[in-house]
Order: C-alpha cells, then sequence, then structure tokens
C-alpha cells in the first residue's frame, strides 16, 4: 500500500520504516528540511536500537522515502498518518496546534479520497476535531475518513514493539477506512481490536495511566519496605508472579519520566476534570512519582551532611536506557538537584550527553567519556539510568577510583551482596 506520515519523530520515523520493512511504500514528511536530508542519507537524528539499519535498508530500496511537501505525501498516498508532536500545556493538557495546523495543511492539498490517521497520542474527540477542521477547510470536498490508530511504541524497543506488536487498535466508523487500515496491518498478524474513534482515543491514555500507576504503587510499596526492613524486590516478585498482576512495571526506583508517561498523566487528568469526573487516583500517582526523587535526594543528604562542595558522579542522563531521549528525565532533575545545592557532578550516559548538551539541561555539570572517569574522585556515585553497562563496571576498579566507596543506586540496578562484598556502602530503593 502507499501510505504517507507527517512528522518525523519517534512515533513517525519508526512507524515510516517498519512499514516500508513489510513491504508498503511509504513518504514521510517533516517540515525540517535538514532532517530531511538525513533522512534521505541513511542516517537518523534520534538513537533506536535496529532503527538505522531498517531506514538504510529502505531507502536504498526505494520503499522510503523523505519529503518537506504534504502535497507531495497526501497525493501519492492512500491513507495519511498525522504523527507530530502533542507537548503538554501549563495545566496540564495537550497542545493541539500541531495536529490543527497539519490538518489544515492535509485539507488544502487533498483531492480525492484518503484515509486520515490519528497516530500520535490525543484526547478524546480529537477525532471529531481533525474531521471538522478538514472539512472546514477542503475546498474541493474531497471525501475521507477520519480514524484514530494509537501507537504503543516503548523508547528504546520500539521497533520490535511495532514489528511483533501485543495489539493494533483501529477507531474508525467508516467500514471502508477500517478495512484499508487492516491491509496496512496485515503483515503483521497481530490481533486487531475495531473500536469507535473516541475509545480508541482513550485507550491509549488509559493504557500509559496504568503502567504509571503500577510503578507509583511499587515506589509507594518500597516506602512501607524501607520503614518495615522488607525487600521491595522480593515484595514485587511475589506479587508479579499473580498472572493478574504481572512482573513488568514493578520496579521501585527514583519514578518515571520521559516524553510519554508524564504528559498522558497530565493530560487524561486534564481530560478527565473538562468531562467533570474528576480522576484523584490519577493525582496521587502524580504526587507519589514526585515525593519518590525527593525521598531518595533525602537519603544523599542524610549521608553526605552537606552537598555543597561534594564531588559526586551521576552514571545516566536519559529517562530509560536503550535511547538518546532526555526529556522530562528523573536523572536530569537529580543532576539539577545537585547543582542547586552547590556538589560537583560529572556524569556518564552512553547516549545522552550529546542531546543534553544541545539543549542545555544539566548547565554546570561535567561530563565523562566512561563510567570510571565519572567516578574518579567522587565522594558518592549515584544510578540515576539503569544502562546494563553499568552493571558490567569492574567494580575493584571502581572503588580504587573513588575517593570513598558509596554508591546510591536509584534504580537498583547493582546487586546489593556483590558491592557490597568489594566494600562499598551501598543505598538502593526499598531493599533491606
Amino acid at each position: 500500500m502507499k501510505l504517507c506520515i507527517i512528522g518525523s519523530g519517534y512515533v513517525g520515523l519508526v512507524s515510516g520504516a517498519c512499514f516500508a520493512e513489510v513491504g508498503h511504500h511509504v513518504i514521510c514528511v517533516d517540515n525540517d528540511a535538514r532532517k530531511v536530508e538525513m533522512l534521505r542519507a541513511g542516517g537518523i537524528p534520534i538513537y533506536e536500537p535496529g532503527l538505522e539499519e531498517i531506514v538504510k535498508r529502505n531507502v536504498a530500496s526505494g520503499r522510503l522515502e523523505f519529503t518537506t511537501s504534504t502535497e507531495e505525501g497526501v497525493d501519492g498516498s492512500e491513507i495519511v498518518f498525522i504523527a507530530v508532536p502533542t507537548p503538554p500545556q501549563a495545566d496540564g493538557s495537550v497542545d493541539l496546534s500541531y495536529i490543527e495546523k497539519v490538518a489544515r495543511e492535509i485539507a488544502g492539498v487533498l483531492k480525492e479520497y484518503r484515509v486520515i490517521v490519528d497516530k500520535s497520542t490525543v484526547p478524546v474527540k480529537t477525532g471529531e476535531k481533525v474531521a471538522d477542521t478538514i472539512r472546514r477547510y477542503n475546498k474541493a470536498g474531497a471525501d475521507f475518513d477520519v480514524v484514530s490508530n494509537p501507537e504503543f511504541l516503548r523508547e528504546g524497543c520500539a521497533v520490535p514493539d511495532l514489528m511483533n506488536p501485543d495489539r493494533v487498535v483501529i477507531g474508525g466508523n467508516s467500514e471502508r477506512a477500517i478495512a484499508l487500515m487492516r491491509r496496512v496491518y496485515e503483515p503483521f498478524m497481530a490481533p486487531v481490536i475495531v473500536t469507535d474513534i473516541n475509545s480508541a482515543e482513550l485507550i491509549k491514555h488509559a493504557a500509559n495511566s496504568f503502567l504509571a500507576l503500577k510503578i507509583s504503587y511499587i515506589n509507594a510499596v518500597a516506602q512501607v519496605c524501607e520503614a518495615s526492613g522488607a525487600d521491595v524486590e522480593k515484595v514485587a516478585d511475589g506479587i508479579g508472579s499473580d498472572k493478574r498482576i504481572g512482573r513488568n512495571f514493578l520496579n521501585a526506583g527514583i519514578g518515571y519520566g520521559g516524553s510519554c508517561f508524564p504528559k498522558d498523566i497530565a493530560a487524561f487528568i486534564a481530560i478527565s476534570d473538562q468531562l467533570g469526573v474528576p480522576f484523584n487516583l490519577l493525582k496521587e500517582v502524580q504526587r507519589i512519582n514526585r515525593t519518590q526523587r525527593d525521598r531518595f535526594l533525602a537519603k544523599i543528604r542524610e549521608a553526605l551532611w552537606v552537598l555543597k562542595d561534594k564531588k559526586i558522579a551521576v552514571w545516566g542522563i536519559t529517562f530509560k536506557p536503550d535511547t538518546d531521549d532526555v526529556r522530562t528525565s528523573v536523572a536530569v532533575d537529580v543532576i539539577n538537584d545537585l547543582l542547586k545545592e552547590g556538589a560537583h557532578v560529572t556524569a556518564y550516559d552512553p547516549k545522552g550527553m550529546e542531546k543534553a548538551v544541545e539543549f542545555k539541561l544539566i548547565d554546570g555539570a561535567k561530563l565523562a567519556s566512561s563510567p570510571l572517569e565519572a567516578a574518579q574522585g567522587a565522594e558518592a556515585l549515584i544510578v540515576a539510568t539503569e544502562w546494563k553497562e553499568f552493571d558490567s563496571v569492574d567494580l575493584a576498579e571502581l572503588k580504587a577510583a573513588m575517593h570513598t566507596p558509596l554508591i546510591f543506586d536509584g534504580r537498583n540496578l547493582l546487586d546489593p551482596e556483590r558491592v557490597r562484598g568489594f566494600g562499598f556502602t551501598y543505598l538502593s530503593v526499598g531493599r533491606s
């Protein structure tokens, strides 16, 4: 099939590349000319495991193209996916100006029937607004259908998530449009859930909010574990073995971050408030997430007494491993909290340092070229992101490099007995 994807960020680029990989012809549209030239040359502006190879392969085969022209994309496709940013506003609601702008652009060039797909994470009833906008601005009076097709991609494993999805959600009111969307996903051999548009839009926000709820739940349990001398890892294994609950997302730490969970939970709360059904449970999820970092910093202060002029190493800048995304990263927040209190911070991250510098997120911190370099002369080490690389560092060399063998593991990455066996003082989250 011939597909157009407007927006070449995480969702748009991964979706376009994977659609091309299974045989569709894809035109990706982006208003950033420099990004388009990079993509045409086979480069990618983000780090996502496996993505660069797929982009290069499909650009070379001619199945994946890039352009700055919305008209070219709409004219050359049967289905047009909207995958542009939906950033949060100050009150937690979603800024839909990018969606509205793209809807007007599509309307301006739409000449014949197309399926218009909301791929971006949007509030319920956005599909209705997109349809209204296209009807209002399409002078040609072309026929079209709007469909909601939310993405469920996890940064760091987005390619396998799309190539082998748990389910595909298609929300629409037109059998013609739904039939075309089924053809798009036929090569992926995944269960397809067909709903109305509003239900499809709610599914994404409800799913992410539930996953965040699991994280905040286990972090609240970790607080009880610390107060009682229990071990949150053992508790999580015990409750996670229940098939009704599952072990995923029951990992205690310093809280969730990233470009999805904070934004989507705030949006779901705002949506619920607007509809007159306040979602107070999610407000508590937010509160627990905020206080978890505060509790972790309190441990550091208690151990070091005064943070001013202390030399502290931080392993991790990205919000999670296997990505270069530093947006709304708790690791970044921890670094900046330390800097505000006058600590001398040296940080290392396998993929996130370039983006942190580009966006000026940790001004005042030094950056190292390796975990051991970051720890050189440090009076404390903080593990802020659970990169596998950190778990393989030679602990004897680490102890020799540090001024004081003191580790604060904010992600429960390291093995406590092993670390203490090398003579470290080791503090983690919710573990005895």
